[in-house]
């Protein structure tokens, strides 16, 4: 009896290191950690594993971004490697302002990036709690979202694509959202 407990336990251990090191779990797993980041603010670097690589591509604005960055991505535990693609691209101190104190830039919509549309939906995602936002793979190609992953609901869809679809600098979601049978 003590031999099925012990096989049934390492097989328990061996799928959910299996499952957590997979290529769009470990996408996740870096994505969700560069968005919690304050140093490296992840709205314009996009992330892609294959083969347990991971490759950063996008703009920063300094060095230390960058570095940190990098740093994030190889600590992710299933990470083998990590691929530099970023670019530092430095803020531009001249940037058109309105003139008054505390509004944003004249027409800010003109920087918005694939990987920034794609930090802000995975924010979303994983703040709300009707929503497995580990469990689902956003990625963004010329402001399209696609959206993949296997959900328990069809309400957890429903919202995840909400939530998608809410976001104004997407011209459309595409789902790739299945259920748990």
């Amino acid at each position: 009896m003590r031999l099925h407990t012990l096989a049934a336990a390492c097989c328990v251990l061996a799928l959910s290191i299996g499952c957590s090191y997979s290529d769009s779990g470990l996408t996740t797993s870096v994505k969700t950690k560069l968005a919690a980041d304050d140093t490296v603010k992840a709205l314009n670097i996009n992330v892609e594993t294959k083969d347990r690589v991971v490759t950063l591509k996008g703009e920063v604005r300094t060095e230390a971004e960058e570095a940190k960055a990098i740093q994030i991505a190889r600590a992710t535990d299933g990470v083998t490697d990590v691929v530099d693609q970023l670019s530092i691209v430095p803020a531009d101190a001249t940037a058109p302002t309105t003139g008054r104190v505390g509004e944003s830039p004249i027409d800010s919509t003109v920087a918005v990036t694939d990987p920034g549309i794609t930090a802000e939906i995975k924010t979303r995602m994983l703040a709300d709690p009707a929503v497995s936002g580990l469990k689902i793979d956003v990625d963004t190609r010329e402001r399209v979202v696609t959206l993949k992953g296997v959900l328990s609901s069809q309400a957890e869809k429903d919202r995840a694509l909400a939530i998608a679809r809410e976001n104004k600098h997407a011209v459309r979601v595409e789902d790739q959202l299945t259920l748990k049978k």
